[in-house]
């Protein structure tokens, strides 16, 4: 084999690792592409199955300081969604104050709400600021809303009120 041909082959196995490691990034086990796991309306929910945030526990976010995939024998509906959990305890919890655990934005991405869009957010790129649950389409989006919670916050409230009206019920 030429050197040249080595080099073409080496670098296509290189872009095909980078796109299966993307993906892999991008998508948890059982969730789907966000152009299908798009909104409901004002909670983020998947248009096939109902669920919000995917099938995640939004109270795990906050118990166990990580993300954690509900169970359907643990569901509550709040705000046209199905919301699941792990254990009994996370789903009470849920449902005594459901404010106090939903993402805020119903799991919009904050960033792109200043953007004036409505922007699903990934349950694996996430962030609890001021005893808020966030999620966030991307990692930069993130990081950039980290950097200046107070501020991207506010923004991203004052954009909410005029993108919430004209999302479907």
């Amino acid at each position: 084999m030429t050197g040249a041909r080595r080099q073409r082959k080496a670098g296509l196995r290189d872009r095909i690792a980078a796109a299966a490691l993307a993906a892999a990034v991008s998508l948890a086990p059982g969730m789907r592409a966000s152009a299908e796991a798009a909104t409901t309306g004002r909670v983020v929910a998947d248009t096939l199955t109902g669920l919000a945030i995917n099938g995640f526990d939004p109270v795990a976010y906050f118990a166990d300081r990580a993300p954690r995939m509900g169970e359907g024998a643990y569901e509550v509906n709040y705000a046209g969604a199905v919301w699941r959990f792990c254990n009994e305890g996370n789903r009470a919890a849920f449902a005594r104050d459901p404010a106090v655990y939903a993402p805020r934005f119903g799991g919009h991405d904050p960033v792109a709400l200043v953007r004036g869009v409505a922007v699903p957010g990934h349950p694996l790129i996430w962030l609890i600021a001021g005893d808020r649950l966030y999620l966030f389409s991307t990692p930069e989006n993130r990081a950039s809303f980290a950097a200046g919670v107070d501020r991207a916050a506010a923004a991203a409230e004052h954009y909410w009120r005029a993108v919430e009206p004209k999302l479907p019920p």
